[in-house]
């Protein structure tokens, strides 16, 4: 046990409190969080939900991490089921932690082994929060029926991220053919504030219908197909996929009107450029977002998002089959553009500092 003991139990929760439990039992874990509530208070009542993370071994810290960031907005139980070997003899390796570095939550590692390591919801089961809701993720590989999983089954929301599996492509195929309400994936949530521009930009004049629309980014990257399949599915136009170099994530989106194109162009990671006719290009904040936000982001919902399955089983089909004419701002348009900006801002603000300077 890692803890200061020094201090009024409420500074406590600051404290990091870290307990090992080499080779433990369900009932023993559970009669440890109970003295532990005991003894810093109610920590359990404040908790919202509980989340279940399944992750391997190389990645548990990191998913750990994540997890405890985006618990700072949502208080809960955070459970992480670390698969070890399944040879050998069944063991549970566990460790819990408290304050410091846990976030406004309570964690609770599992390392199975054994048989063990191919039936964590029996492990997780008895650990879960009374009369709360569970959220299941896979920060990593995922099952590709989620409905044969039986810690999927037991959870009202399940978050996957196609983005980390070899064929981001043909696994959100996979999630298509076998989606269930509560279903999402992180590379759609990634897509939200594109999606917010985007239909800001058409909520202003002239009121004009969209003819076709274009969308650059990775090859590798699923936030790309379902932005596009998202424009598809809303817009019922041709939408054209292009690709951009590996890595570069979502570049841009251009959007055809007869009075002319509507531009969303990002050559980096947190600055875009927004240019409509009739009006003055803008430098937006877009930035790249990380996976605690994303997380966070779908741990405020406990309801099916609706939206998220009309595209992948009807926009993705529909950019499959669309040949569109329309072609997207490539990258060094978009730096250009982003640079005629910079230096206009510059100009701009050059200026001002002459005319505040003279008498």
């Amino acid at each position: 046990v890692q803890r200061r003991d020094d201090g009024p139990r409420r500074a406590r929760l600051e404290e990091a409190v870290i307990i090992d439990l080499p080779a433990t039992t369900t009932a023993t874990i559970t009669k440890k969080l109970v003295q532990l509530r005991n003894e810093v208070g109610a920590m359990a009542l404040g908790r919202v939900l509980t989340l279940v993370v399944v992750v391997g071994d190389e990645d548990a810290d990191d998913a750990i991490e994540v997890a405890t960031e985006a618990s700072r907005l949502h208080p809960c139980r955070i459970i992480v089921i670390v698969t070890g070997t399944k040879r050998g003899s069944n063991r549970i390796d566990e460790q819990i932690r408290l304050g410091g570095d846990a976030g406004a939550s309570e964690v609770v590692v599992l390392r199975l082994f054994g048989q063990l390591a191919g039936h964590g919801q029996s492990v997780v089961t008895p650990l879960l929060l009374p009369d709360s809701p569970v959220v299941a993720w896979w920060p990593r590989a995922a099952p590709d029926d989620l409905r044969e999983d039986p810690i999927a089954a037991m959870a009202t929301r399940r978050i996957t991220d196609s983005a980390e599996c070899g064929r981001p492509l043909a696994m959100l195929g996979r999630r298509a053919a076998t989606y269930a309400p509560g279903d999402t994936d992180l590379a759609w949530t990634r897509v939200t504030l594109w999606r917010g521009l985007l239909a800001a930009a058409l909520d202003g004049p002239p009121y004009e219908p969209v003819i076709g629309a274009a969308v650059a980014g990775a090859p590798e990257s699923p936030s790309t197909d379902l932005l596009a399949a998202w424009l598809a599915w809303a817009l019922k136009v041709p939408v054209t996929r292009e690709k951009t170099p590996t890595g570069s994530g979502i570049c841009g989106v251009r959007l055809q009107r007869p009075s002319g194109v509507i531009d969303l162009a990002r050559p980096g990671d947190f600055v875009a450029t927004m240019s409509q006719p009739g009006q003055p290009d803008r430098r937006i904040s877009l930035r790249r977002r990380g996976d605690a936000e994303c997380l966070a982001d779908e741990l405020r919902r406990l309801d099916a998002d609706e939206t998220y399955a009309d595209v992948l089983r009807k926009g993705l089909p529909a950019l499959g089959a669309t040949k569109g004419a329309t072609r997207a701002p490539t990258v060094s348009e978009s730096k250009r553009a982003a640079e005629r900006l910079r230096r206009n801002r510059a100009a701009q603000l050059a200026t001002m500092v002459s005319a505040a300077r003279q008498p």
